[in-house]
């Protein structure tokens, strides 16, 4: 999904402007809002209160019924921008309302004004039941997100330079979560440099994170950042999920999608963010249905804001630490970083693989600071007319290959073997061989990396594996790593569940289980839990092949279900 929209500065007298305006800001008729009534309570505001605030949880969508409703955006620097004044007729609310998440904007009530509240399970129950009016509302609060991303001038601040390997890192956490933030550099602005110079002791403080409440947070890990902005909530511990999904991936979101439409109660979990490692992807141009291609955050955001729309419940960040099989009363129990509980009738392992990191000289000391395992559009910033090495030889890295060889002067794609045709797509190939600026080094591989004291790095060391004494040097300031990954399966440990050699989830009649029952091909060796997608032994490792199993499970889970909830005789 995109929208086009521009936005000045971060002061006081800018605003945001609007190219797809009537779609962004439709106006209803009151045949549509009676017809919305029932889902609906009537409230009241006085001239001057808040209908929502920034950074506090949202009460849902308000349909305004006289009266005008200011809508500002402001961040941690006390700047606040003008969005749009919305007046009887038009709604309030963005995709984050779906599921009643912290506020992005704030919405004042000017002179006195009538609405109708719709709560968020409502709003859902709407979308559903109202499919014409569903789809224009849905559109509407997609295209208000995008807009206030695109905007720039909202959400979190990040402070620092932008060739800071922790910016790149915060950037792209924020990024694929789909949260507004800017960045402002303190060699620029007068008042972030005043704030390095009071909260920032030492380089390794930097970047600062100021949030829309005014918390400044000192180079803060992802989810210290998420907790501070609101993303995590609180959810009910004593609440019973019919299917709790362990991954956000292509694979773990069709299964939300399907479950969650056809009336399973459905909780997802991901340590990061949603889309997985293809949410990292600048174009997948092999999946059905998208001729031109179409990038894995704007697949997976897709994705992701459909399982919202059906009620699934998005859990990230939330790292999952354990699971426990035992099965008491019924239900399984997940274990989470943040120290909560969650229980579930079922089971969806769909954890994905985590990247793998290559036997590479003092690799650890340059991760975020040069090192990548993924090519976003910020990275592509960064590496904007320098030379880069990129490592791999699969479909990924021919992906990152061509995108950065619009940004780089060069790329040096070092390849083990001694050809690309039995690892990665045709077209690709094809594409790589035709760009001037990509240079093939095969039968390479990269021994060493170096840089300076700071942790930036500056020079990458390889050699050709035919004569492994020659070692080659090459002034690099940014090196991708693209060489498989490893099943994240780490939490499994203990519960049951088979693993094949590689740790990956053994599914299906290779489970090895008796249980005196046929065993669906996606079940593993526990009955009520399965594995999709990359994490599932034997599987195709492609977007098309997990989004099909996360579609596929979702028959096999309506069974475990039935037969878990009949009677024993």
């Amino acid at each position: 999904m995109s929208a086009d929209t521009t936005a000045g500065p971060a002061t006081g007298t800018t605003s945001f402007v609007f190219p797809r305006h009537e779609q962004t800001f439709p106006t209803l008729t009151p045949h549509e809002i009676e017809r919305m009534r029932r889902f609906g309570e009537p409230r009241s505001f006085k001239h001057g209160e808040a209908l929502f605030e920034t950074g506090k949880p949202g009460p849902g969508m308000f349909v305004v019924l006289s009266g005008h409703v200011a809508i500002t955006q402001r961040d941690g620097l006390g700047h606040v921008t003008p969005v749009i004044d919305q007046g009887p007729g038009q709604f309030l609310a963005e995709i984050g309302q779906l599921s009643g998440r912290v506020a992005l904007v704030d919405g004042h009530a000017e002179g006195d004004v009538e609405t109708l509240l719709i709560p968020p399970e409502k709003l859902r129950a709407l979308l559903i039941a109202e499919a014409d009016l569903g789809e224009r509302i849905m559109r509407a609060l997609v295209l208000r997100r995008v807009n206030l991303i695109q905007g720039g001038v909202g959400g979190p601040v990040l402070i620092g330079s932008a060739s800071l390997g922790d910016m790149a890192r915060l950037q792209n956490f924020l990024a694929r979560n789909g949260q507004p933030h800017h960045l402002i550099d303190p060699a620029a602005d007068k008042d972030a440099a005043d704030l390095v110079a009071r909260y920032a002791a030492s380089r390794a403080d930097l970047p600062l994170v100021v949030c829309p409440d005014g918390t400044v947070l000192r180079n803060p890990s992802e989810t210290e950042l998420a907790m501070a902005m609101g993303m995590i909530g609180n959810h009910a511990q004593n609440k019973l999920y019919d299917v709790a999904v362990v991954g956000s991936g292509p694979a773990g979101l069709a299964t939300a999608v399907y479950a969650a439409s056809e009336g399973l109660s459905v909780a997802v979990l991901d340590a990061r963010a949603f889309g997985g490692q293809a949410g990292a992807s600048a174009r997948i141009e092999n999946y059905l249905g998208f001729p031109t291609g179409i990038s894995g955050q704007a697949l997976a955001g897709r994705a992701f804001n459909q399982a919202q729309k059906f009620g699934a419940e998005m859990m990230i960040p939330v790292a999952v630490t354990s699971l426990d099989c035992s099965n008491h009363s019924g239900a399984f129990a997940l274990a989470t970083e943040c120290g909560q509980q969650l229980r579930a009738r079922s089971i969806v392992v769909a954890s994905g693989a985590r990247y793998r990191r290559p036997e590479i000289e003092n690799l650890d000391a340059f991760e975020g600071r040069g090192v990548w395992y993924w090519a976003s559009p910020i990275e592509g910033r960064l590496c904007a007319d320098q030379d880069v090495v990129l490592v791999g030889g699969g479909n990924s890295a021919g992906q990152a290959a061509v995108f950065l060889s619009g940004h780089a002067r060069k790329v040096y794609l070092v390849i083990r073997g001694g050809g690309l045709g039995a690892s990665m797509s045709r077209y690709l190939i094809d594409r790589i061989e035709a760009a001037p600026n990509i240079e093939l080094m095969f039968n390479s591989e990269v021994v060493a990396v170096e840089g300076s004291e700071d942790g930036t790095l500056e020079r990458v060391r390889w050699r050709s594996r035919f004569a492994p004494d020659d070692v080659h040097t090459l002034d690099i300031r940014n090196l991708f790593l693209f060489v498989g990954a490893d099943p994240a399966t780490g939490w499994l440990a203990g519960c049951g569940v088979t693993l094949d050699r590689g740790g990956f989830v053994v599914t299906g009649a290779q489970s090895e289980q008796n249980h005196g029952r046929p065993v669906p091909p996606l079940e593993t060796s526990v009955p009520g839990v399965f594995a999709v997608g990359d994490v599932r032994s034997g599987s195709v490792k492609r977007v098309g092949g997990a989004i099909g199993e996360g579609a596929q499970v979702v028959a096999a889970l309506h069974g475990y279900l039935a037969d878990a909830m009949k009677p024993a005789l």
